[in-house]
């Protein structure tokens, strides 16, 4: 039966073939085809699960049901019971949108732009990277929906034959917002799952369970591991990355348009396209850190996803920082620049306004700390610190929606129309709900399904470079 590894006895686990040579390798003991291939397929095939993921799940489930008694209520009353009023029309729905595709793009830089650079790295997180845009996204689209105010008719933004020739308005960029993230949604989880096929092969020849043999073998689509699959697989990835690459470049930049193309003072700018697809990038990685760390030590997994993947996630985000940091002295530099004063006042009260706390908590948390920190790389690759900028980069990319959003509507042309904004009880339960179904979808994800790649991960042992027919003949 394939075990996923080299078809070796006791006498030869530490040995393999050398791609090169076509002979066998000692390497480092513990860093087999086969150990590999055992400490991931433990985590999924035990039949123990750890008291501290039912733990967890308990927690996602709790604030999941918290999230649809919200939804609940808001169908059956309307959005009058958020903190939404005029001129503020937009609030935590919109902020949270934006938010959450940002969290998704880093799944989808690291398994398709650095596959296409051959970065080997990317391998130990790639897969639960993806796996977190998949849940960022189903989260995100939650919230186009529900704020359309009648959900019930939200097929309405789709292109469906209608007889009555009512038509969605093209011309608008919430449309074509509906298409990026439905393209985006849709490229994403081919991706996932067709890196998942030779994982699944494998998976199903090391279960017991009849079910899982039968779950397993189905999701395998009949994988042999032979010559002619690898090469399927590998083109295939390379032909997915190249359809994802532009993806991660035009999806916030479609976004960064709900509010480009308008004319409000805040609003009105050129730079947003790049300026929310670096920003995106950022948080995105912030929260694979978030995700990753924990589970190297819950799982101890500190041999494949080690020091070095952390520090380069720390690069990553220190280079995407300084654009966000760009970003934001352009907004202050054109508002000066322009000579209105309109966007003079604009930026005034976003820095020294009712709700300038707000911005102080966006610098403090986006520039202030990272910026001067993630250039040790003592601290990049500190396990405890790394977790904790994480979670401030992730409170200030929050924060960044919600001053642009909120900051600009509710101080604006007219004096007579000026108002505030406060968010209602069910605006958070609505956000924290989302965190929970978030965490419950992971966890199922955890638990069943691999989340790290074998097939890829074996590529990064000692003296491996490993092709389509190798992989074939090694009974991968």
């Amino acid at each position: 039966m394939a075990t996923g590894g080299l078809k070796e006895d006791e006498a030869t686990r530490d040995r393999r073939i050398d791609a090169a040579t076509g002979e066998y390798r000692v390497i480092a003991p513990g860093q087999t085809f086969r150990s590999v291939t055992e400490k991931i397929t433990r985590i999924v095939l035990t039949p123990d699960t750890p008291l501290g993921w039912f733990a967890l799940f308990g927690v996602g489930g709790a604030l999941a049901t918290m999230l649809m008694v919200a939804l609940t209520w808001l169908f059956l009353i309307g959005t009058g019971i958020w903190g939404i009023t005029q001129p503020a029309a937009w609030g935590f729905a919109i902020i949270n949108f934006v938010w959450w595709i940002g969290i998704g793009h880093a799944g989808t830089l690291i398994s398709a732009i650095l596959l296409l650079f051959k970065q080997s790295w990317r391998n130990s997180i790639n897969r639960f990277a993806e796996a977190m845009t998949i849940f960022a996204v189903v989260c995100a689209g939650l919230f186009p929906l529900i704020h359309l105010g009648r959900p019930w008719l939200g097929y309405w933004l789709l292109p469906y034959p209608s007889t009555m020739d009512v038509w969605p308005q093209f011309r608008s960029p919430l449309m074509w917002d509906v298409f990026a993230v439905s393209t985006y949604a849709i490229i994403s989880v081919v991706f996932w799952y067709i890196g998942m096929v030779p994982d699944f092969g494998t998976m199903r020849d090391r279960a017991e369970s009849k079910i899982a043999q039968y779950f397993y073998g189905l999701c395998s689509l009949g994988w042999r591991g032979s010559v002619r699959h690898w090469m399927r697989y590998e083109t295939a990835s390379l032909l997915l990355a190249g359809l994802a690459t532009p993806l991660v470049l035009s999806v916030h930049t479609v976004i960064s348009f709900d509010f480009a193309v308008a004319v409000l003072p805040g609003w009105h700018t050129t730079i947003f396209p790049p300026y929310f697809v670096a920003g995106a990038i950022y948080s995105g990685f912030a929260m694979v850190l978030t995700l990753a760390i924990p589970l190297r030590k819950f799982y101890h997994l500190e041999a494949l996803v080690t020091e070095r993947h952390i520090d380069n996630m720390g690069k990553v985000m220190l280079a995407t920082g300084f654009i966000v940091a760009y970003g934001y002295g352009m907004e202050i530099f054109m508002a000066w620049y322009s000579a209105s004063h309109w966007e003079a006042f604009m930026m005034w009260n976003r820095m020294f306004g009712p709700m300038g706390w707000a911005y102080l908590v966006l610098v403090t948390c986006n520039l202030a700390i990272p910026l001067t920190t993630l250039w040790s790389r003592k601290l990049r690759t500190s396990i405890g610190y790394m977790f904790f900028i994480s979670i401030v980069v992730n409170t200030g990319m929050w924060f960044e929606r919600f001053v642009i959003v909120v900051t600009s509507l509710y101080r604006d042309f007219l004096p007579s129309s000026w108002g505030t904004y406060r968010a209602t009880k069910w605006d958070y339960m609505t956000y924290v709900g989302t965190l929970g179904l978030f965490m419950f979808l992971f966890l199922l994800f955890v638990r069943f399904l691999p989340m790290i790649p074998m097939s890829e991960i074996r590529t990064m042992l000692p003296g491996a470079k490993i092709t389509a027919k190798t992989r074939a003949e090694a009974g991968d």
